[in-house]
C-alpha cells in the first residue's frame, strides 16, 4: 500500500502523501509506521500517524525539506495564516494539522498544501466546495488541465514503475530517492 499510495513522494516528485490503513491490531500498524520512519529517514523522509480511528489510521509520508520549501513561500504562508495556522515552523504546522484532523468534524481541506497540491487548486477546491473543477485525477484541479494532466501522468508512471520494482524485491528504503 505504501508503494502504490506514496511512490511520487518516495521518488521526490511531491512532498507528501497520505493513505488510510484498516487494521485489527492498531499496535502492529503503529509499529510498522515506526519501522518505515526509521528506514526512510536516511533518505530525508518521515512517516507518522496523522489520525487514529477505532479501525483505521491515516498515515502521512513526507519529505521535510521539500515540504518546508513549499510551505514557507510567501503565498503559502499567507494562505495558512488565513486558514488559522499560527506556527512558524514545520513541526508546529503539522501539529496544528493533526489537531484539526482529530478535533474538527469537517476534513481540513488545506491538507492539500501538505501534499504538494498547487495552491490554486487547494483554494479552488475550498471556494468551489469540490465542484466546477477543470480536471480530476490525484486531486481536483482548478488550473490548466493540460499541465495538471501531465503531472498526473508522471505520477501514474512513477507508481507503475515503483510497483514493478517493489514486486521484484527492491526494498522501500532503496526505492526512496535521497533528498
Amino acid at each position: 500500500m505504501l508503494i502504490r499510495q506514496c511512490a511520487p513522494t518516495l521518488a521526490g516528485l511531491k512532498p507528501g502523501s497520505i493513505f488510510c490503513v484498516k487494521f485489527l491490531d492498531s499496535e502492529s500498524v503503529q509499529q510498522k509506521v515506526r519501522q518505515w520512519d526509521k528506514k526512510l529517514s536516511p533518505r530525508g523522509l518521515s512517516a507518522q500517524v496523522l489520525l487514529k480511528r477505532p479501525d483505521s489510521m491515516l498515515i502521512y509520508i513526507y519529505r521535510k525539506k521539500h515540504l518546508e520549501q513549499i510551505l514557507f513561500q510567501r503565498d503559502y504562508q499567507q494562505f495558512l495564516r488565513e486558514s488559522g495556522y499560527s506556527n512558524a515552523n514545520l513541526d508546529g504546522l503539522l501539529a496544528q494539522l493533526i489537531l484539526r484532523l482529530r478535533t474538527r468534524p469537517e476534513f481540513p481541506h488545506e491538507i492539500g498544501v501538505f501534499l504538494g497540491y498547487p495552491l490554486e487548486d487547494v483554494i479552488g477546491f475550498i471556494e468551489n466546495h469540490g465542484q466546477n473543477f477543470t480536471c480530476c485525477g490525484f486531486w481536483k484541479s482548478y488550473s490548466d488541465p493540460a499541465e495538471i494532466q501531465a503531472c498526473f501522468d508522471r505520477y501514474r508512471r512513477c507508481i507503475h514503475i515503483y510497483t514493478i520494482l517493489f514486486e521484484q524485491g527492491i526494498p522501500i528504503e532503496r526505492l526512496a530517492v535521497s533528498a
